[in-house]
């Protein structure tokens, strides 16, 4: 019995990592300097990844209601399955975060089944917390074929328990190629009637957290494969190759990964430059206007294009219903938030002034990528 095995590095490989480690290391030094703006970027952070790898599997929900989720706020669009998809994702990654400064934990059969079941527990009908109790297939439906069969049912407790004893193991490998690995040989196994991707992708992110090498929040790419699904997909059936082949090369989705962390590092860098912009120009704005302060929570927001309710802003800023309407509501009479939808499920979105501040505060987006000599990730990658 085996699982895919991590390829050796090469010189280029691991400096690769290196160079995603330098990001790193700027992005860490910029999330820990003081910031009132700190917070929000956690909790957007947070909500995009939920976001992203719930629509990978077909559960669209708004940034709206992705923020809803992470803070325990019912949606404005999302339907029912779809929420409790969501939420049921939410609670294991907020589970996965929770324990990545537990220095007693271990990984085991019980908790891989455990987060299942905190996963999908809203529908026993896909055997929450349960291996399969027989075949799977994966199907590609644009091209409506089969794409890939999983290891026979009678498998998965050995492959499982390999995985187990190989993610407790330290051998000196970098995290983050411990994590892809980690991903990869989850979703091979197929070890569940269903959320097979939604768990791999929430146990890459707890390796990488447990590492702490950046604020938990900030170690996933989730939010990167939400923007690439298709070439996520294709470098898996890559390495897959229709079927359980672990002798496969895992070096294309080595690849993948690594360039995934890469950009998504940039994009978080340069996320903390603008929401730094952002809330000097909103700052200067909300003195010349004489507001109070509090309200650039809801401002912050709205700039960075999400539509504002009253318990968002309200859980924000931590005041009462009552001041969350008055604020909201003088925002609007200062022609800074523009009110969208019937008063039962309003909402407010920037006004130009605030779209105007959002244009002088973008960084320009990287353009460079990781270079491998032979590269065996896939092109078509979207930043």
């Amino acid at each position: 019995m085996a699982i895919y095995s991590t390829p050796s590095l090469s010189r280029e490989e691991r400096k690769v990592i290196e160079q995603i480690e330098k990001i790193r290391e700027t992005l860490l030094y910029s999330l820990r300097a003081p910031s009132r703006w700190l917070g929000l970027l956690r909790r957007n952070t947070f909500a995009r990844a939920i976001r992203a790898s719930n629509s990978i599997e077909g559960y669209n929900v708004t940034a709206e209601d992705a923020i809803a989720a992470v803070e325990g706020e019912q949606p404005i669009d999302a339907e029912r399955e779809t929420w409790s998809a969501v939420v049921g994702y939410r609670n294991a990654m907020t589970y996965v975060l929770q324990l990545a400064n537990d220095p007693h934990f271990s990984y085991s059969e019980g908790f891989i089944r455990s987060l299942h079941y905190m996963m999908l527990g809203h529908d026993l009908s896909r055997h929450p917390g349960s291996w399969r109790p027989g075949p799977i297939y994966v199907r590609d439906d644009q091209k409506g074929e089969v794409v890939y069969e999983g290891p026979a049912a009678e498998l998965l407790p050995d492959l499982v328990r390999e995985l187990i004893d190989a993610l407790n193991r330290s051998r000196g490998i970098p995290v983050i190629v411990r994590a892809a690995m980690g991903h990869l040989n989850l979703v091979m196994i197929h070890p569940y009637s269903d959320g097979n991707g939604r768990m791999a992708r929430c146990l890459q992110t707890l390796i990488l957290a447990r590492e702490g090498i950046l604020e938990s929040q900030f170690c996933s790419i989730e939010e990167y494969l939400g923007r690439n699904t298709q070439p996520y997909y294709d470098v898996l059936a890559k390495v897959g190759r229709g079927t359980w082949s672990p002798q496969n090369d895992a070096r294309p989705w080595l690849h993948f990964c690594l360039t995934a962390h890469y950009r998504q590092a940039s994009t978080l860098l340069r996320r903390t430059k603008e929401t730094g912009r952002i809330w000097d120009e909103l700052e200067q704005e909300i003195g010349r206007r004489q507001l109070p302060e509090r309200v650039i929570y809801a401002l912050s927001d709205a700039t960075m294009g999400y539509r504002i309710r009253n318990a968002t802003y309200r859980s924000a800023a931590e005041i009462t219903d009552f001041v969350a309407s008055r604020d909201l509501a003088r925002l609007v009479r200062e022609g800074l938030l523009l009110p969208d939808g019937e008063r039962r499920g309003r909402a407010y979105v920037g006004s130009q002034i605030l779209r105007d501040i959002r244009m002088r505060t973008r960084e320009p987006r990287p353009v460079d990528d990781p270079v491998f000599t032979a590269s065996a990730y896939l092109p078509g990658l979207e930043p």
